[in-house]
């Protein structure tokens, strides 16, 4: 049902990928909510859209929708609303934003965060509010885009802009950028625009509605901020990600108090002359084994660690098992995946849900 408060902001998290990049963790459940830095990776988005004064935020969600509300309930541990509204086929980016433009408030100017499902950042969404409800040339703002500048933008889609702040354009990938300011997943829209974006189809921010706005004079603007950013969109960027938000280089409002060189849940178990340390994440009843080390590794729930095993850089998926004496270096081990004695794997190994390997 449409909201019918007005002035309060909302927020769109994006969440309807399939997650083909982090396979196989994500054989049996969206990539949103595999745990990183100890928790479901969307409870970082909705805390943070809580903190810069969000109250009301819609999911849209696709592959494994039915996960999504069990896991992150309906926003009250964070003192707002969470819905959930599903696409009955993928719709891009901006068609899953018009999908579910029936769940947010019917006040054409009202602001709605939208963020990317699959991204990690500490830029300050409060400022960029702000930033959204400042005129530019007696116009109210329609779009701010949050950008961050790289070393290096050949990779990228590039957003230039102009001395004021406006966007001019989008270009596409180049080995010849012309700016390095790439767009970071997070966006303000004045709720009007949604309405504009087509419904019952496939559509691109990127491609197709950002481009339009700009081409047809709307007040499109660039939030520039560098804090800390990451697409956790691979097995290593989600390792990445859990050991920085552990240890303390990325911020989250949802980060487990007592963090540290590691986070242990208490339901875990570590023997005493095991060394877990690193960033790592240890999930509820997880075990790690006598003289076992786990170096930044991410530990799922009920997985287990034999002794003398060595991890680093690694994940293991639910259930998954890990014998006596095993050595992974930057590998994926799938849900109950079990690794026998002396298995040996290197950077970049995949193991898959079930597998039984043989050292």
């Amino acid at each position: 049902m449409p909201r019918e408060r007005t002035g309060e902001v909302e927020a769109v998290i994006v969440a309807g990928g399939f997650g083909t990049r982090l396979l196989p963790l994500t054989r049996n459940r969206p990539k949103h909510l595999l745990e990183v830095g100890g928790v479901p990776f969307l409870e970082h988005q909705i805390a943070r859209l809580a903190a810069a004064g969000v109250g009301h935020v819609v999911v849209a969600s696709s592959y494994r929708a039915e996960l999504f509300e069990p896991v992150l309930g309906d926003g009250r541990r964070w003192g707002i609303a969470v819905d959930y509204v599903q696409e009955a086929e993928p719709l891009g980016t901006a068609g899953a934003i018009r999908n579910v433009a029936g769940a947010l408030s019917q006040d054409p100017e009202g602001a709605v965060v939208v963020l990317n499902g699959d991204v990690l950042s500490g830029h300050d969404l409060g400022a960029q509010l702000r930033e959204f409800e400042e005129p530019r040339g007696g116009a109210r703002v329609d779009v701010s885009l949050h950008l961050v500048q790289v070393e290096d933008a050949r990779a990228f889609g590039c957003v230039p802009t102009d001395p004021t702040g406006r966007v001019t354009g989008f270009t596409e990938k180049s080995d010849h950028p012309v700016t390095n300011q790439v767009n970071a997943g997070c966006y303000v829209f004045r709720r009007r625009v949604v309405d504009q974006i087509p419904a019952g189809r496939v559509v691109s921010v990127e491609r197709e509605t950002f481009p339009a706005l700009v081409a047809e004079g709307a007040v499109v603007v660039g939030y520039v901020e560098n804090a800390y950013w990451r697409d956790v969109g691979t097995p290593s960027a989600l390792v990445a990600a859990s050991r920085d938000l552990v240890l303390g280089a990325a911020p989250s409002p949802a980060m487990p108090a007592g963090a540290g060189p590691a986070w242990i849940d208490p339901s875990a178990h570590v023997d005493p002359s095991a060394r877990v340390a690193g960033g790592s994440v240890v999930v509820r009843e997880a075990t790690v084994g006598r003289a076992a080390v786990v170096d930044g590794s991410v530990l799922m729930a009920g997985s287990s660690v034999g002794a003398d095993a060595v991890l680093s850089g690694s994940v293991l998926g639910p259930g998954a098992v890990v014998d006596d004496g095993v050595r992974l270096e930057e590998v994926t081990v799938g849900d109950g995946a079990r690794l026998g004695a002396g298995t040996v794997l290197e950077r970049g190994a995949r193991v898959e849900c079930g597998a039984v390997l043989s050292g």
